[in-house]
């Protein structure tokens, strides 16, 4: 009989005389000792697009969120119309004089036509008020879904059927030409036909209308996941155990709930950037002189052909965020699940 050969780890260390000791392991602890979460992170710092596609979403967000402070230390704002009020930005025909959109070490993104306002300053609150609302509309629509979805999935029986015939519904609407339709309604219930619309209500309208339109997928993808979840085996102890149908809920299935959120979250705010970007374009949601995205681009749409510089810096900063969060939305799913990488 061949004797078993000792491991690394209980390898004895033989000194002078009799005693023995053991000696130090060199074998690596692995990944038992390392809790999912920080497995996620480690497989995310591995990923270099998912790490250059989170600092440039937070260079956005952060961008967005001190834009007051950028535009108190560049000294201009977005309303004010310069090209109206300093004489030789704009020519007989309200176009910058100078090229590529009056750029100068004034003006660093120039100058809009017609009115001659500030256009970096303009960039900067139509993100702030795109992300802002895009950001709002993402939370309310992941916690309306999350309900919904874990509510169905879990009770089942009559509330399921009826939840899942108002997703099929809602899944089965053309969301944008829906929310052109509807909007008109929407305001003509709060506001007097000849009364301007406050921007608190309008802002409030988009998200509203976003989130009522746009939890149908989540909650659908969280249901199926409950419906599986509910006759595992930890689910099936803790009914017998006595568990309320609340704790069941928030600690068994939900936490095993948090990756599918999560991503899904992470592919809802793109979305919701570029929808709220095209109803501005199109002349559904924010209008000027209220700065946005959409605004800019619409705005940019006619005098493309004159200067390309008014649509350049709009549409190409929504293309960069868009762009660096679906890519960071990618990087969070193969960290979550490495089984998905491709």
């Amino acid at each position: 009989m061949t004797p078993p050969t000792p491991s690394p780890a209980t390898t004895l260390e033989v000194t002078d005389g009799d005693n023995a000791t053991p000696a130090k392991s060199s074998a690596p602890k692995g990944n038992e000792s390392r809790s999912p979460g920080r497995l996620a992170w480690s497989r995310f710092k591995r990923d270099r697009a998912g790490v250059i596609s989170a600092y440039v979403v937070i260079f956005f967000f952060a961008v967005s969120i001190g834009a007051p402070l950028i535009a108190k230390l560049y000294g201009k704002d977005p309303y004010t119309t310069y090209g109206m009020n300093i004489p030789g930005l704009l020519n007989e025909f309200n176009f910058p004089i100078k090229p590529n959109g009056g750029i100068s070490s004034e003006f660093w993104f120039g100058v809009e036509p017609q009115l001659g306002r500030d256009v970096l300053t303009f960039l900067l609150y139509g993100m702030r008020n795109s992300l802002l609302i895009a950001t709002a509309a993402t939370l309310m629509t992941t916690l309306l879904g999350v309900v919904i979805g874990i509510t169905a999935g879990y009770l089942g029986g009559k509330t399921d059927y009826l939840v899942g015939r108002v997703i099929d519904i809602l899944l089965a609407f053309p969301q944008t030409l829906f929310f052109i339709a509807f909007w008109p309604v929407v305001l003509a219930i709060f506001v007097a036909p000849d009364e301007n619309t406050p921007i608190w209500l309008t802002v409030t309208s988009l998200i509203l209308v976003m989130t009522a339109f746009g939890w149908a997928s989540i909650a659908r993808l969280l249901r199926g996941e409950v419906l599986a979840l509910r006759e595992r085996e930890f689910v099936e102890a803790a009914k017998v155990t006595g568990a309320s149908p609340a704790r069941i809920i928030f600690k068994e299935l939900l936490p095993n709930l948090w990756t599918p959120i999560l991503i899904q979250s992470t592919l809802l705010l793109p979305a919701y950037v570029t929808a709220e970007a095209g109803l501005a374009f199109l002349g559904v949601g924010l209008s000027d002189p209220t700065p946005d995205w959409g605004v800019m681009l619409q705005f940019g749409a006619k005098y493309y052909q004159d200067d390309i510089t008014f649509m350049l810096f709009p549409g190409l900063s929504m293309v960069i965020f868009v762009v660096a969060f679906n890519l960071l939305g990618d990087s969070v799913r193969d960290a979550l699940d490495p089984k998905t990488k491709r």
